[in-house]
């Protein structure tokens, strides 16, 4: 047995590392990947383009407009003169925010009158718009607070200041609220479930067209043993990669890790007993490695969007929410956001890692048994 598997895996690993080009899918593009997906996927907003619209131009709105672009959080795209300008900008999408200063802004801000500071957004993507709506209302409340603050200084008595609640705020695990680090441990994730879904659904496909797998079937080689010598390639394959793109989320977008390796590696086995057997099932199902591709993205797509990478599984109605137990992107993206951000051990996180083993081995059992029936 040992020598028939071990001539199936010298086999498979000539036929994989033979080609450059596979060498460069295989190794190169996960950490080309990870690098563009690690700087394009995050929802931190910057650099949004503001337009002023001053009617005022006193020395209050030009200290409020300072205080926009020191934030860091905007810059000033185009100043208004006319009415006309404003959906000219918002229309061509050269602005995304615009501030408008009515005449005598200055004037009843010193009169300690309530003033009106209408703040117009691009609310094509709400998500951006309540961020930087956030930005703004924390700019505006910083300012009105030292306002306050200097007239009760003037008041009689010592300056005596109204009480107030002050929010001190603090955040676990991700100090810097940083998108980046939560999303980057999910592309780690995405791209295994890719390699190893594309790579073991179209290399029984290619033994099936170039026809080798009537040769293979009148062999002393048992289906279990081919099943193995096709998959450990891509088992080892897949941790190599998972070593490499962690050492670029670590050490170039610097994400921290602080949990256990180990762990990590025993949780990455558990989810390509997954990504493994929704290959071998789809190899089984395929005649071309076109049509075995072509069915991976069908798989890859929902997984994506019903595992919480994107979106949160909380917001998705309950019907949807209940898919999700079955896919186990999701339950591989709590495992490695936990470990990495978190810290968090085996008595925290074996519920999803006994989630992950027991999809692994129902989809791998069928997948088995039906790729017994094909070559018998």
């Amino acid at each position: 047995m040992w020598e028939r598997l071990r001539e199936i895996l010298i086999k498979e690993f000539t036929q994989i590392l033979r080609d450059p080009r596979s060498r460069a899918i295989i190794f190169i593009m996960p950490l080309f990947q990870v690098i563009v997906f690690g700087y394009a996927v995050t929802t931190d907003v910057k650099n949004v383009a503001l337009a002023v619209f001053d009617q005022d131009n006193s020395l209050e709105s030009r200290e409020v407009l300072a205080r926009f672009v020191e934030s860091g959080y905007f810059r000033v795209e185009a100043r208004v003169e006319r009415e006309e300008e404003i959906s000219e900008l918002m229309d061509r999408g050269r602005i995304q925010v615009l501030l408008r200063f009515y005449k005598g802004f200055g004037r009843d801000l010193a009169a300690g009158k309530a003033v009106p500071l209408p703040m117009i957004l691009d609310g094509t993507d709400s998500n951006t718009a309540a961020i930087v709506l956030g930005y703004g209302r924390k700019i505006i409340f910083e300012y009105s607070r030292e306002i306050l603050l200097k007239r009760s200084a003037r008041l009689p008595g010592g300056g005596s200041y109204p009480g107030q609640v002050n929010l001190e705020s603090r955040a676990w695990f991700n100090e810097n609220l940083e998108s980046r680090n939560f999303y980057v441990p999910g592309v780690i994730a995405l791209l295994v479930m890719l390699i190893t879904l594309l790579l073991t659904s179209m290399a029984v496909v290619r033994e099936r067209e170039i026809g080798t797998m009537e040769q293979i079937m009148v062999t002393p080689i048992r289906p279990a043993e081919f099943i193995l010598g096709k998959s450990v390639p891509f088992i080892l394959i897949s941790f190599i990669d998972v070593f490499l793109i962690t050492l670029v989320g670590v050490f170039w977008f610097e994400v921290p890790i602080r949990g256990n390796l180990l762990l990590l590696f025993l949780a990455t086995g558990l989810f390509l007993m997954s990504t493994l057997g929704v290959g071998l099932l789809i190899s089984t199902i395929s005649r071309t490695q076109q049509q075995a591709m072509m069915s991976a993205f069908f798989f890859v797509f929902p997984a994506m969007l019903l595992s919480g990478f994107i979106f949160p599984i909380a917001n998705m109605p309950e019907a949807v929410q209940w898919l999700t137990y079955a896919n186990p992107l999701r339950y591989f993206l709590v495992i490695i956001r936990g470990i990495f951000l978190k810290g968090v051990g085996v008595n925290i996180l074996w519920p999803h890692l006994t989630a992950l083993a027991v999809i692994g081995l129902t989809v791998l059992g069928t997948a088995s048994k039906r790729f017994k029936k094909t070559m018998t």
